[in-house]
Protein backbone atom coordinates (compact mmCIF):
# COMPACT_ATOMS: atom_id res chain seq x y z
CA UNK A 1 0.00 0.00 0.00
CA UNK A 2 1.61 3.62 -0.92
CA UNK A 3 2.15 5.87 1.55
CA UNK A 4 -0.82 8.59 0.24
CA UNK A 5 -3.03 5.56 0.57
CA UNK A 6 -1.73 4.34 4.23
CA UNK A 7 -2.16 8.42 4.96
CA UNK A 8 -5.32 8.55 4.14
CA UNK A 9 -6.66 5.04 5.48
CA UNK A 10 -5.00 6.40 8.68
CA UNK A 11 -6.95 9.36 8.44
CA UNK A 12 -10.35 7.71 7.82
CA UNK A 13 -9.84 5.30 11.02
CA UNK A 14 -9.04 8.46 13.49
CA UNK A 15 -12.58 10.03 12.08
CA UNK A 16 -11.07 12.62 10.26
CA UNK A 17 -12.72 12.59 7.49
CA UNK A 18 -16.73 12.90 6.17
CA UNK A 19 -18.25 11.03 3.17
CA UNK A 20 -17.37 14.47 1.59
CA UNK A 21 -13.48 14.29 2.26
CA UNK A 22 -13.36 17.69 3.50
CA UNK A 23 -12.97 18.24 7.71
CA UNK A 24 -13.39 21.57 8.02
CA UNK A 25 -10.50 22.66 11.12
CA UNK A 26 -11.75 24.00 14.61
CA UNK A 27 -11.23 27.60 14.35
CA UNK A 28 -7.30 27.88 15.95
CA UNK A 29 -6.00 25.24 14.28
CA UNK A 30 -3.80 24.65 11.46
CA UNK A 31 -4.15 22.19 8.72
CA UNK A 32 -0.93 19.57 8.38
CA UNK A 33 -0.36 17.12 5.84
CA UNK A 34 -0.60 13.41 5.84
CA UNK A 35 3.52 12.80 6.68
CA UNK A 36 3.08 15.45 9.98
CA UNK A 37 0.20 13.90 11.11
CA UNK A 38 1.07 10.32 10.49
CA UNK A 39 4.93 10.68 12.44
CA UNK A 40 2.84 12.76 15.47
CA UNK A 41 0.24 9.82 15.41
CA UNK A 42 3.09 7.05 15.75
CA UNK A 43 4.62 8.66 18.53
CA UNK A 44 1.68 9.67 20.67
CA UNK A 45 -0.09 6.38 20.13
CA UNK A 46 2.68 4.45 21.52
CA UNK A 47 3.13 6.62 24.73
CA UNK A 48 -0.45 6.10 25.24
CA UNK A 49 -0.88 2.88 24.75
CA UNK A 50 2.05 1.95 27.06
CA UNK A 51 0.01 3.46 29.45
CA UNK A 52 -3.08 0.32 29.56
CA UNK A 53 -3.11 -1.73 32.53
CA UNK A 54 -0.09 0.01 34.03
CA UNK A 55 -0.33 0.62 37.99
CA UNK A 56 0.52 4.44 38.24
CA UNK A 57 0.87 3.84 42.18
CA UNK A 58 4.25 1.71 41.57
CA UNK A 59 7.82 2.21 41.32
CA UNK A 60 7.93 0.11 37.52
CA UNK A 61 6.04 2.51 36.39
CA UNK A 62 7.79 5.42 37.35
CA UNK A 63 10.84 4.21 36.40
CA UNK A 64 9.56 2.93 32.95
CA UNK A 65 12.27 4.34 30.21
CA UNK A 66 10.02 4.20 27.34
CA UNK A 67 7.57 6.56 29.42
CA UNK A 68 10.45 8.89 29.95
CA UNK A 69 11.75 9.19 26.74
CA UNK A 70 8.79 11.27 25.70
CA UNK A 71 9.31 14.16 28.19
CA UNK A 72 12.16 16.71 27.13
CA UNK A 73 13.09 17.16 30.71
CA UNK A 74 13.15 14.76 34.28
CA UNK A 75 11.02 17.61 35.73
CA UNK A 76 8.61 17.40 33.21
CA UNK A 77 7.90 13.96 33.42
CA UNK A 78 7.92 14.00 37.43
CA UNK A 79 5.03 16.62 36.64
CA UNK A 80 3.53 14.38 34.09
CA UNK A 81 3.62 11.83 36.08
CA UNK A 82 2.21 13.38 39.22
CA UNK A 83 -0.49 14.73 38.00
CA UNK A 84 -1.83 11.88 36.11
CA UNK A 85 -1.29 9.55 39.26
CA UNK A 86 -3.27 11.95 41.34
CA UNK A 87 -6.18 11.94 38.70
CA UNK A 88 -6.60 8.16 38.50
CA UNK A 89 -6.74 8.38 42.08
CA UNK A 90 -9.09 11.07 42.47
CA UNK A 91 -11.42 9.01 39.72
CA UNK A 92 -11.13 6.34 41.74
CA UNK A 93 -9.35 3.83 39.70
CA UNK A 94 -9.02 0.64 40.91
CA UNK A 95 -5.29 -0.01 41.58
CA UNK A 96 -4.66 3.49 39.93
CA UNK A 97 -4.76 1.10 36.57
CA UNK A 98 -6.51 2.38 33.30
CA UNK A 99 -7.86 -0.79 31.43
CA UNK A 100 -7.88 0.94 28.19
CA UNK A 101 -6.61 4.73 26.90
CA UNK A 102 -8.22 6.07 23.97
CA UNK A 103 -6.80 9.16 21.68
CA UNK A 104 -10.28 10.59 21.30
CA UNK A 105 -9.23 13.60 19.15
CA UNK A 106 -5.91 15.54 18.39
CA UNK A 107 -6.03 18.97 16.77
CA UNK A 108 -2.45 20.61 15.86
CA UNK A 109 -2.60 24.11 17.01
CA UNK A 110 0.23 25.43 14.99
CA UNK A 111 2.61 23.42 13.04
CA UNK A 112 4.76 22.43 16.28
CA UNK A 113 1.83 22.22 18.59
CA UNK A 114 -1.02 19.33 19.19
CA UNK A 115 -3.65 19.51 21.92
CA UNK A 116 -4.90 15.82 22.34
CA UNK A 117 -7.90 14.44 23.82
CA UNK A 118 -7.38 11.34 26.40
CA UNK A 119 -9.77 9.14 27.54
CA UNK A 120 -8.96 6.58 30.33
CA UNK A 121 -11.09 3.25 31.47
CA UNK A 122 -11.03 1.61 34.21
CA UNK A 123 -12.12 -0.34 36.94
CA UNK A 124 -14.07 1.35 40.07
CA UNK A 125 -12.21 1.20 42.96
CA UNK A 126 -15.22 2.03 45.28
CA UNK A 127 -17.20 -0.61 47.26
CA UNK A 128 -20.48 -2.05 45.77
CA UNK A 129 -19.38 0.03 42.54
CA UNK A 130 -18.94 -2.98 39.92
CA UNK A 131 -19.57 -0.02 36.98
CA UNK A 132 -15.98 1.38 35.38
CA UNK A 133 -14.96 4.97 35.43
CA UNK A 134 -13.27 7.16 33.66
CA UNK A 135 -10.80 9.95 33.03
CA UNK A 136 -10.57 12.40 30.10
CA UNK A 137 -7.27 14.59 29.58
CA UNK A 138 -6.10 17.50 27.47
CA UNK A 139 -2.66 16.59 26.83
CA UNK A 140 -0.43 19.20 24.71
CA UNK A 141 2.35 18.05 22.58
CA UNK A 142 5.34 20.12 21.32
CA UNK A 143 7.88 19.37 18.47
CA UNK A 144 11.19 20.37 19.31
CA UNK A 145 14.49 18.74 18.71
CA UNK A 146 13.29 17.03 15.90
CA UNK A 147 10.73 15.30 17.91
CA UNK A 148 7.48 15.28 19.70
CA UNK A 149 7.03 15.71 22.91
CA UNK A 150 4.45 15.70 25.69
CA UNK A 151 4.86 19.47 27.34
CA UNK A 152 2.86 18.93 31.53
CA UNK A 153 1.02 21.94 32.67
CA UNK A 154 2.69 22.36 36.09
CA UNK A 155 0.63 21.07 39.31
Amino acid sequence: MSRARLAAALLVALGCSTPSGHVPAPEGSVAMGPRAVLEFHGRADAFYQRLIRRRFNALETFNDPFLRKHFRTTDGFFDYYAALATALDEANFKKSRPTSVTVEEFVFETPSSVRVQVRFLGKDDRPLRPNDVDLVRLDLWERADEGWWVTPGKL
